[in-house]
């Protein structure tokens, strides 16, 4: 039955998450796509989760193709690129081992892709869960981000959406194999390299979407932790405007006026939990005046959704 569909490679980053990396594990199981492989990397856990990962290897390693490996911490970005060369899959479902995958998920992304020959990567929604899997909210891109998903109907919305407004949290992505290396893969010198990945994939068109929670996306202390430390969320944010800065090249015209004005209001949010008032004042200004150059050159017509 596997071999009427293409191989999945389903990447695991692992770190230090011993209470949730089971069920992680798990729901790669209880998908029924049929043709699938688990890669696993430990990076640097000090915690018991290179233990769990050994148990659940042990009791099913018989049951589909795993590779796993365990080293010191470099990082997520140093971890998606070695996990995506050890991946065989024509395609790579982008794991996390504090979320787990939905049924159905992987097949939905799988048929997208191949219904879109344009396409490197699609992403769909997640469920939000708390730390025992209580289901909190039904979609992660509205109730967390506030994310208009009418946006992700065309390429010039999901273009201006990746730009404007992050609003991509969880496992969420398939990729072709293809994709690391036409994009020089994840960029190991941050610790969030999500936006910088995908913006460099919209700056291409070729991301799509599909309307529909392909994992769950789990809060718990540590990932909220993050969120509530004023110098960790300053540094964050610092990160992300330098990324805007970065990839402003990447695009033209009305996009690269959205992506400059993206980093000036990230700019107002560090200035805002700095206590800065005249600087926060500056930023928005600028924000608000690049926002307004580039609507004055968007086209006006209606989004409609992309044909195949």
């Amino acid at each position: 039955m596997g071999s009427e569909w293409p191989l999945v490679s389903v990447l695991i980053p692992a770190h230090n998450h011993e209470r949730f990396v089971l069920r992680c594990l798990d729901s790669v199981l209880e998908d029924p796509y049929p043709a699938k492989e688990v890669v696993i990397i430990d990076d640097g856990s000090i915690d018991g989760t290179p233990g769990k990962i050994a148990q659940w290897i042990a009791r099913h390693e018989s049951t589909l193709p795993i590779v796993y490996r365990r080293r010191e911490n470099r990082g997520v970005a140093a971890t998606l690129n070695e996990l995506a060369s050890l991946a065989r899959g024509d395609f790579l479902k982008l794991g996390a081992s504090d979320d787990f995958l939905l049924p159905g998920g992987l097949e939905a992304q799988v048929r997208y892709l191949q219904a879109h020959p344009r396409k490197w990567a699609v992403v769909g929604d997640s469920v939000v869960v708390d730390c025992y899997g209580n289901r909190v909210h039904e979609s992660g891109m509205r109730s967390l981000h506030h994310a208009d998903k009418r946006q992700y109907a065309t390429d010039d919305g999901i273009r201006r959406a990746v730009i404007r407004h992050w609003a991509i949290g969880g496992p969420v992505a398939l990729l072709r194999r293809s994709v690391p290396g036409a994009i020089s893969g994840w960029t190991e010198e941050l610790r969030i390299d999500d936006w910088d990945f995908f913006l460099r994939l919209v700056a291409r068109d070729a991301l799509g979407f599909i309307d529909r929670p392909v994992c769950a996306y789990r809060l718990h202390d540590a990932n909220l932790s993050k969120t509530r430390h004023v110098a960790t969320r300053v540094a964050n944010l610092a990160e992300s405007r330098r990324v805007a800065l970065r990839r402003v090249e990447l695009f033209d015209g009305p996009d690269r006026q959205l992506l400059k004005a993206q980093a000036h209001f990230i700019g107002a949010k560090i200035a805002f939990l700095q206590h800065r008032p005249l600087r926060l004042a500056w930023r928005m200004a600028a924000c608000l005046a690049l926002r307004g150059l580039a609507k004055l050159r968007l086209p006006s017509a209606h989004p409609q959704a992309e044909r195949a």
